[in-house]
């Protein structure tokens, strides 16, 4: 486990090296880095705090497909971003630091998060999502767009499942699996009261992290549908659909639908 080094030193770089001023960077230049499954159980088992469990993910080079794919799109870039600088890292957890609700999505996207260094941030998911937390009170804004934007989540929190942006938006199960330490220790740092998984993807991935962090889990599993409602303990999981363009665009996800599961979540975590 060593320190991330610089990106080149000509030409747009694979990604941002940490401690070098992007708004909001958790980590630092000798934050260690977790190059194996392995080295990520145990860097986030020994993380002492969830600062620093959050500097750790956003170094994570685990997952040699992924970090080719996040660090190719932030040198080639998207034609309507080719001006701005990439993070091109992993994405760590954001918003408050003892969330009552904490938001679960599936991977940070190519040219959102990926782009932005922030979780939802730059991306028509993020858009809905966004707007609908401010419409029911969770965000101090109805928009997302770059870090250090002034927006905050308020008693909420977002994490992704795999922190890095996979191709074509589908990690493999490897890829989840050596990721799900950094959940798992995520949820132990921050007892949310609500988590709210968005899609199947992320609904299925929580089962076993919420294990590792001391959960008990039923079984068998319940299945994931919008609007399902799970006791654990003192957490209540509710499942909500991914607001994708696929699924907005289509309506299978509407304003209305994501407003009333954040309402749900607001309620149960007493706010």
């Amino acid at each position: 486990m060593s320190p991330a080094g610089p990106g080149p030193a000509t030409g747009p770089a694979p990604f941002v090296p940490p401690g070098t001023g992007w708004p909001g960077d958790p980590a630092l230049p000798s934050t260690p880095v977790a190059r194996t499954p392995a080295e990520v159980a145990e860097l986030a088992a020994r993380a002492p705090d969830l600062a620093e469990l959050c500097a750790r993910q956003s170094v994570c080079r685990a997952c040699p497909r992924l970090v080719d794919w996040r660090e190719r799109v932030a040198v080639e870039r998207r034609k309507a971003f080719r001006d701005e600088e990439y993070w091109g890292r992993p994405i760590a957890g954001w918003g408050a630091p003892d969330p009552a609700i904490l938001i679960v999505g599936l991977a940070p996207a190519a040219h959102g998060g990926n782009r932005t260094g922030r979780i939802f941030t730059g991306d028509r998911s993020g858009d809905w999502l966004f707007a609908s937390l401010h419409r029911v009170g969770l965000a101090l804004r109805p928009e997302s767009v770059r870090a250090g934007d002034g927006q905050e989540l308020l008693n909420t929190r977002m994490v992704a499942v795999v922190r890095c942006a996979p191709p074509d938006n589908k990690p493999l199960p490897s890829e989840r699996d050596a990721c799900r330490p950094w959940l798992a220790r995520e949820l132990l740092f921050t007892r949310p009261r609500v988590i709210v998984a968005l899609g199947g993807f992320a609904w299925q991935a929580l089962w076993p992290a919420l294990a590792e962090a001391g959960t008990s889990v039923p079984r068998p599993r319940a299945k994931f549908t919008h609007g399902a409602e799970v006791r654990l303990e003192e957490t209540l999981l509710l499942g909500c659909y991914h607001p994708s363009q696929q699924n907005t665009f289509t309506g299978r996800v509407t304003e209305a639908m994501l407003d009333e599961v954040f309402t749900r979540a607001k309620e149960a975590a007493g706010l």
